[in-house]
C-alpha cells in the first residue's frame, strides 16, 4: 500500500505542476484579474458543476461570500447548488437544464458565469455556458480529458490534461481556484476596491 500511497501523491503533484505551465499562469491572472473589474463594477459570479464539481463550486462560491485569507467585504457568488431549483428543473424540463435555468434566473450583462467539469461534456454545462453567451454574461471554464466539447467555448479555459479520472482533475481544479482569489483579493485590495469590516 505504501507504495501505492507515494504514486498517487506523485499523481496529485504531478496535476498540481500543470498550473505552473505559462498557459495555466497567464489563465489564473486572466480570470483573477476579470473577477476583480467585476466585482468593482457590482456584478456577480455564478458557479455549476456537477457531483464533486458542484461541491467545487460551492466552495469556490463560499470563498466570496464567506472569507478566504483574511477580513473584507463579501463578493456576490452564487453555486447553483440549490436542491428545490435542480429537482424541479429536472423533473419538469429535464437534468440538461438546470444550470442553464439557474443562470437564466441570476445571470446579467458582464457577470461571470464559471463551468467545472473534468469531461467537458456535461449537456446541461453546455447549455449553460450557451445560455450565459447568449445573456452577455463572460465565461470561464475549467476543464480535463482534452477540454470535450466544452474545448474552445468559453472566454477563458482552464485544461487539466493526461489523466482519465476526474478526482486529480477535481483537486487541480480547487487550487487553481484557490490560487485565482489570492490574486484577486491583492488586485482588489491594491485598488482599494474592497475594505475591511
Amino acid at each position: 500500500m505504501k507504495k501505492a500511497i507515494v504514486e498517487a501523491v506523485t499523481d496529485c503533484v504531478n496535476a498540481l505542476e500543470q498550473l505552473k505551465t505559462p498557459q495555466n499562469v497567464a489563465f489564473i491572472e486572466k480570470m483573477a484579474l476579470m473577477m476583480a473589474e467585476g466585482f468593482a463594477c457590482g456584478n456577480k459570479i455564478i458557479v455549476a458543476g456537477n457531483g464533486g464539481s458542484l461541491c467545487d463550486a460551492a466552495h469556490f462560491a463560499e470563498e466570496l461570500t464567506g472569507y478566504f485569507r483574511s477580513e473584507r467585504m463579501a463578493l456576490p457568488a452564487i453555486a447553483l447548488a440549490d436542491p428545490g431549483h435542480l429537482t424541479c428543473t429536472a423533473n419538469d424540463k429535464g437534468f440538461e437544464w438546470v444550470f442553464a435555468r439557474g443562470v437564466e434566473a441570476y445571470g446579467k450583462p458582464k457577470d461571470l458565469f464559471v463551468g467545472l467539469t473534468t469531461s467537458g461534456n456535461s449537456p446541461n454545462l453546455i447549455r449553460a455556458f450557451e445560455t450565459a453567451k447568449e445573456r452577455g454574461l463572460k465565461t470561464i471554464a475549467f476543464l480535463g480529458k482534452g477540454g470535450g466539447k466544452l474545448k474552445g467555448v468559453a472566454d477563458l479555459e482552464l485544461i487539466i490534461e493526461n489523466f482519465t479520472t476526474s478526482d486529480r482533475i477535481q483537486e487541480a481544479h480547487m487550487a487553481a481556484i484557490h490560487i485565482v482569489i489570492e490574486m484577486m483579493e491583492a488586485e482588489m485590495m491594491a485598488k482599494t476596491t474592497i475594505g475591511l469590516n
